[in-house]
Formats: structure tokens, sequence, C-alpha cells
């Protein structure tokens, strides 16, 4: 599953649309969001890690990097 999936099923799981997490990323961060906007991010995987981390903390998780076996 790629990034964009993963935030689908996580906006899913926390009964969030997209625009609603616009909002929410817009309200936070002080820079202009819009639903279209991150999908369009999401579908060319140009997500900065910053805002995978915001939207991350929006929702509830953390993003965390571990180590393979």
């Amino acid at each position: 599953m790629g990034v964009k999936e993963d935030i689908k099923t996580l906006l899913v799981q926390s009964n969030w649309t997209m625009t609603e997490l616009a909002q929410e990323m817009t309200k936070i961060s002080g820079k202009k969001y819009s639903m279209s906007n991150i999908s369009q991010k999401l579908t060319r995987k140009t997500l900065k890690y910053e805002e995978a981390r915001l939207i991350g903390d929006i929702l509830g998780h953390d993003l965390k990097f571990i180590k393979r076996k």
C-alpha cells in the first residue's frame, strides 16, 4: 500500500473527510490547503515529510522509522 492509500484509510478510520483535514491543516500551519491540493499531492507523490507528519498529528498517529529485520 502507498502513502495515498494509507492516508485515505486513516481518514476513514478516524471519520474525517479530506476537506476537514485540509481545513485543520490550514488552521494549524497557517498555509492554505484544500481538498484538491492534498489529493493532487498524494496522487503525484509530492507530499512533503512535514505535511505527512502534520496529517499524522491531526489524525492521532505518529510517523516513525522502524528497523527492518
